[in-house]
């Protein structure tokens, strides 16, 4: 693993990115995080290898659970672009419970490229989710 981008990179980088959220159903309907507010909360996080054998997701529909995005060739070459793209020196994020927050593109490139292991921090408790009833479609969290 190479190391990890420094504070001040990290908030430059954080301008840069698109604006996604991570979903969860909850009892309420359906919960979500906005991902920037997510790497801001898990700055001071020990940055860990995690093993990609423990990430539950990769064997998950998680890309095409939602909304009617279904996994055609063309939904499929756009997450391999945004595998092509993606920096491997920025850590993903893990809930509380291990499950993958940010980062799931990382994650498919590591596995891609035949590492056994990513950088990851991991919240010590949840984080509270943002707006309840948020719609998938919906481009950010703005």
């Amino acid at each position: 693993m190479s190391a990890v981008p420094a504070p001040s990179e990290r908030g430059a980088a954080l301008r840069g990115l698109r604006r996604p959220c991570h979903f969860r159903p909850g009892p309420n309907g359906l919960r979500a995080w906005d991902v920037h507010r997510l790497i801001r909360l898990s700055r001071g996080l020990p940055v860990q290898a995690v093993p990609l054998a423990d990430i539950a997701e990769l064997d998950k529909n998680g890309w095409f659970e939602h909304g009617d995005e279904l996994p055609t060739p063309r939904a499929i070459v756009e997450h391999v672009r945004l595998m092509d793209a993606a920096d491997l020196r920025w850590p993903v994020i893990l809930s509380a419970d291990g499950r993958v927050m940010d980062g799931m593109h990382r994650i498919a490139q590591a596995l891609r490229l035949g590492h056994t292991h990513v950088a990851a921090v991991r919240f010590a408790q949840e984080s509270p989710p943002d707006p309840v009833g948020m719609d998938p479609a919906t481009p950010a969290c703005d």
